[in-house]
């Protein structure tokens, strides 16, 4: 009954009550006919037993078998008589009508002067005494002659009742159970059709209650099919009526916070359509967006013999402006430089931010020469723009690569390889300028060449084919303060197994943003072989240098990971010196800075290497708070035969003394540049000449004193 639906249940509860009082009263009504019935058979049978003993007396008394006879014959055909028989006071058949049977012995023995019945199945025998009547006549003489007078003189003589013998009647209940069957039959049949009635009267009224609520119910279920446009009739009253009411209003409210939550999520997809395909501080197609757009370019080119150009645009002193005035100034500046290029360039053309500060521009149906004053246009542009952030103003560059887009093109990531090797190539000419796009291009095939050295890299690293090696700093003067002083060096073991120099796999490293990982490798390893090495360290009396990028130095993460090496490993501070070039330093200026405060205070050392290579080294040198100075071997190695070179040695071995740093002089390849340095005052020398750089390996065995 709990899955049952209201309908249903309606109609139980309409059903039940009228059916079990129609079974009720059918039952009762049945139950007392049937009893009535068989009450008036028996109240029939004794009815006839009664009236047929007395009129039988005079037959008894006189032994007249006819008279007998006929009064049998008459009680037979009384209704649903079977037979009658008379018999005498010894049970002798007197008369009989009817096929009788054998006479109920105990009723006639027993019965005596009381009526009697004997029931079984199919009829009920019925029994009574013939009972001799006495009658006093006082004018008829007994002694009087003939039948009446011996009549009269027997019931003088007999007492007042004497049984002088019985009746019997057996009446069949043939037709009283046909009648009960009839009976219960025909109850059974009113009962069904009143229970019809019921049923249909029930039925009708369920109708009128459920069909609203079905009605309801169907709408309820549309609605939370997304049919919101369903209403339902509110001509109900009651209850119904508030339910109906209430469920229009429902579908009513909830088509509106539809269409609104609709027209939300149409603006809210065509804002993230529209945030996946352009820079979200520029305004301009982001990369994702221009590669399609240079996909269908390129299949017009193939297709149609179309001609476009690529240009890839990288802009030169940018991250000046971010370490001078910060990342808010940097953003800035983008956002004027993509206003300003925009007004410079065709409708159809596309001028997409390709990610931190590099742009591209697609200019379609433009030969390579026609792109090439467009190129030189924008590069002069962005020369005479004037960046004011508060109080300073910046000039700054771009370089720029060409590539054209012909139907002999290769495919996309081969145009945009080949632009961006035509744009460094730019850079590495002396920035600010355009270059395009030849086959056979010398600077390309360099930088293809340092994009296939990305992959040798990586599976360098994955397959742990990065190998240490170590070279000795020597002091040049008693009392120095490290009894070892060692610099860690990098080899790479190619896919023969052959050791691959340094200057041969950073570079491409370098540019394609593999340092920080190739750092983190030599920063674990020589930590985790630390102890081995410099089993003196906990006194103080050795030091480590290890190298560092630029990359490394602006990896916000990076700082973390040297910390937790050094807590792994157990590795004293003290006896670590990190070494980082002055292009690096200067370069990434804030970040170094940072780096440098942050590790200096727990310890570390710091050396800027290559000193002297840069154009202001003087200028920043103040700013950076290192411990060793370590003078670009560029002035080191001719210093014997170049005046010039050996007044930059005494000049940077000076100035670092007046700022109380220690000089270290690198290239050193024979005993009279050693000789000058020794008279320069340098505090420490290295170079092949020397010692030549070492495997790890190979160190564990020796002194490191």
């Amino acid at each position: 009954m709990n899955h049952w639906g209201i309908k249903g249940k309606v109609l139980f509860l309409a059903l039940a009550p009228a059916a079990l009082i129609a079974v009720v009263l059918a039952t009762h009504f049945v139950h007392s006919r049937l009893s009535d019935l068989e009450q008036s058979l028996r109240d029939r049978g004794l009815a006839i037993a009664r009236q047929l003993a007395p009129a039988s007396e005079y037959g008894v008394i006189s032994g007249n078998r006819e008279i007998l006879q006929r009064l049998a014959s008459a009680a037979q055909n009384e209704a649903d008589v079977n037979w009658v028989a008379i018999t005498d006071i010894n049970n002798a058949l007197l008369a009989q009508s009817g096929k009788a049977g054998q006479l109920p012995q105990l009723l006639s023995t027993h019965a005596g002067l009381n009526f009697a019945v004997s029931e079984n199945v199919d009829t009920l025998v019925f029994s009574a005494p013939v009972i001799l009547s006495r009658i006093e006549i006082e004018d008829i003489a007994t002694d009087s002659p003939g039948a009446l007078g011996a009549l009269v003189a027997a019931k003088n003589m007999a007492p007042q009742t004497h049984n002088i013998g019985r009746v019997y009647v057996e009446m069949s209940r043939d037709n009283t159970v046909q009648r009960k069957n009839e009976l219960i039959r025909n109850g059974l049949i009113i009962t069904l059709l009143g229970l019809s009635v019921s049923g249909l009267f029930a039925y009708r009224m369920s109708r009128q209650v459920t069909r609203p609520i079905q009605r309801l119910s169907d709408a309820v279920q549309k609605i939370g099919g997304g049919a919101l446009d369903i209403r339902v009739p509110e001509n109900s009253v009651g209850e119904l009526l508030v339910l109906e009411q209430g469920i229009n209003s429902m579908a009513a409210a909830l088509k509106m916070s539809h269409e609104n939550l609709q027209e939300r999520i149409d603006e809210a997809t065509s804002r993230l359509s529209y945030q996946a395909s352009h820079d979200a501080l520029t305004g301009l197609p982001n990369r994702r967006e221009f590669e399609a757009r240079m996909e269908r370019a390129l299949k017009s080119a193939r297709d149609l013999n179309e001609a476009h150009t690529l240009c890839y645009l990288d802009l030169d002193q940018f991250k000046i402006v971010n370490d001078t005035s910060g990342h808010v100034a940097g953003d800035e500046l983008l956002r004027q430089l993509a206003m300003l290029l925009q007004t410079r360039l065709r409708d159809r053309d596309t001028l997409a931010r390709l990610g931190g500060d590099e742009f591209g521009v697609l200019l379609q149906n433009c030969s390579l020469q026609q792109a090439q004053p467009i190129a030189e246009l924008l590069r002069q542009l962005v020369k005479d723009f004037r960046f004011v952030w508060h109080d300073k103003s910046f000039a700054i560059g771009v370089s720029i690569g060409l590539v054209p887009i012909t139907a002999e093109s290769d495919g996309l990531s081969s145009l945009l390889s080949y632009a961006d090797a035509a744009c460094y190539a730019a850079k590495d000419r002396g920035r600010n300028r355009v270059h395009v796009y030849q086959a056979g291009d010398a600077e390309l095939l360099k930088r293809q060449g340092e994009m296939q050295w990305v992959t040798l890299i990586t599976r360098a690293l994955e397959e742990n084919r990065m190998r240490l090696f170590a070279q000795p700093i020597l002091p040049l003067h008693p009392h120095a303060e490290a009894d070892s002083h060692y610099e860690i060096l990098l080899r790479m073991l190619d896919d023969e197994g052959e050791l691959v120099l340094p200057m041969a796999f950073i570079p491409a490293a370098e540019r394609y943003g593999l340092m920080p990982s190739i750092d983190r490798w030599v920063i674990g390893a020589t930590f985790t072989a630390f102890p081995s090495l410099f089993p003196q360290a906990q006194d103080g009396k050795s030091i480590c240098t290890i190298n560092l990028s630029g990359h490394s130095l602006c990896d916000e993460k990076f700082l973390d990971f040297i910390e937790r090496q050094f807590t792994i490993n157990q590795v004293p501070c003290a006896a670590i010196c990190f070494e980082i070039t002055e292009t690096a330093a200067i370069t990434n200026l804030t970040e170094a800075i940072r780096f440098i405060h942050a590790l200096k205070a727990k310890g570390c050392k710091f050396s800027l290497d290559d000193f002297g290579s840069g154009l202001s080294s003087f200028t920043y040198l103040k700013n950076l708070p290192v411990d060793y100075l370590k003078i670009d071997g560029a002035f080191v190695k001719d210093m014997e035969i170049d005046p010039m070179d050996r007044a930059m040695v005494e000049s940077i071995n000076h100035i670092g003394h007046v700022l109380g740093l220690k000089t270290i002089a690198e290239y050193v390849e024979s005993e009279i540049i050693l000789d000058h340095l020794r008279q320069i005052g340098v505090d420490y020398v290295q170079g092949n000449w020397l010692m030549e750089p070492q495997p790890i390996s190979a160190l564990l065995n020796r002194s490191w004193s």
